[in-house]
């Protein structure tokens, strides 16, 4: 098979655009974004605007504000704008939607082992207080089809099957999911699904709408680089009477008529710092400049995508590894399997020592993700514009070096 090649690298200005430190190789946007000098920009403006006259901004200039956000955000995702709620991020998505349902003893809620794990514990925490259990579905990984992961799902679903969370792009494993079967199979069973698309927007094609799933959540300040705090829940129609905020504020007994009872509780939940949302349309014009050719945000995902699949066919070919899944399951993220650990980490540690060592001594920012835990790790790299091939060439040569003086060189070539 013809190894991929890297795409035209941006001018190195490109990075310029954004704060990170120029000493750091920095693949690993996925976790949290990077924001953009022109969006951080706006943000600045928006808050000396509130602070300028807060009762103003609060009362009356907030809401014509978010209206826009919302025709902006709704145009970029191929949605109505009368259902998106702002959500500070997708974790308090899927809470939303949890904490709304009625759950009865018995319903069984599904979602698939590559979970995010915080998600995974409100889905815990739902079933728990309604007496419902969860079911996962085993999806493999390494995984040859997305077939796999369709047959995976409906295999796990029963009669009692009510409700599913599914990743659109896994966190841990970085597979983007065959979503729009999986809704429409599940959609026929009477299932109710709730992508949890934190990674989504911004990195591949998506059309809210079309995808037919009656709820969908995702971020804003990940692969979008909108400011920390900005992401959406999206609810369809015929669903919104059921789906309340977390917070329940003014909006709950409000005798508008102007307004949908959705709008009216999710707009205004309280006093908050709500830039981050203002943000949104700046950072779907900006990084739509960035494309390369011209060519917008279409042209900005194909680039980021095929970076990610060049370093991770160069990097599978310099640590000795399989491929463990089709590029057409990837976006602009790739996991690659490292050797098994060998050495204890600390219970409940966050960052693997390997992490660690890759930044500390190498300048390499990446995740070194446990999978399957406890003794396997992946490798998850990024690509995001501003990021150039020598990279992650870094990363490999630093990869070769830590897991040489950890084993024997073929330890490596053997997994």
């Amino acid at each position: 098979m013809r190894q991929p090649a890297f795409p035209v690298a941006p001018p190195l200005a490109v990075r310029d655009h954004w704060l990170l430190d120029p000493a750091i190789a920095f693949l690993n946007h996925g976790s949290f974004g990077a924001c953009p000098r022109p969006v951080l920009d706006a943000q600045s403006r928006f808050r000396e605007q509130m602070e300028r006259e807060p009762v103003r901004f609060f009362t009356r200039e907030l809401e014509p504000l978010l209206d826009g956000v919302l025709s902006a955000l709704a145009a970029f995702l191929g949605a109505d704008p009368e259902e998106l709620a702002l959500v500070p991020n997708a974790t308090a998505g899927v809470n939303t939607v949890l904490r709304s349902l009625e759950l009865g003893p018995g319903d069984e809620l599904l979602t698939t082992d590559h979970a995010y794990n915080a998600c995974r514990n409100a889905l815990d925490d739902a079933a728990r207080r309604a007496g419902a259990r969860v079911v996962v579905a085993p999806v493999p990984f390494p995984v040859k089809t997305a077939d796999e992961v369709i047959e995976a799902v409906l295999r796990a679903t029963s009669p009692r099957t009510r409700f599913a969370l599914i990743d659109h792009v896994t966190s841990p494993t970085g597979l983007v999911l065959p979503v729009a079967p999986v809704v429409a199979a599940l959609s026929r069973r009477g299932v109710e699904v709730l992508v949890d698309g934190a990674h989504a927007p911004g990195m591949v094609p998506l059309d809210v709408h079309a995808l037919g799933a009656a709820y969908y959540t995702g971020n804003c300040h990940k692969w979008m680089c909108a400011p920390k705090g900005a992401a959406f829940l999206h609810v369809e129609r015929s669903r919104r009477h059921r789906i309340r905020p977390l917070v329940i504020s003014h909006g709950a007994n409000a005798t508008r008529q102007d307004r949908s009872r959705f709008r009216l509780e999710f707009d205004w939940t309280g006093t908050f710092d709500p830039t981050p949302f203002l943000c949104i349309p700046e950072a779907i014009r900006f990084m739509a400049s960035l494309g390369p050719g011209g060519g917008g945000w279409s042209a900005l995902m194909k680039h980021n995508r095929a970076m990610a699949m060049a370093a991770r066919a160069i990097m599978a070919t310099k640590l000795g590894c399989a491929l463990p899944c089709p590029e057409e399951m990837l976006g602009a993220l790739a996991a690659l399997p490292l050797p098994p650990r060998r050495d204890a980490v600390e219970e409940g540690a966050l960052i693997d020592p390997l992490q660690t060592a890759l930044l500390e001594t190498y300048g390499v920012e990446v995740p070194i993700v446990p999978w399957p835990a406890p003794s396997g790790r992946l490798v998850r790299i990024s690509a995001q514009i501003y990021n150039q091939q020598q990279e992650y060439e870094r990363l490999i040569d630093a990869l070769e070096r830590l897991l040489r003086g950890a084993g024997s060189s073929e330890s490596v070539r053997s997994q």
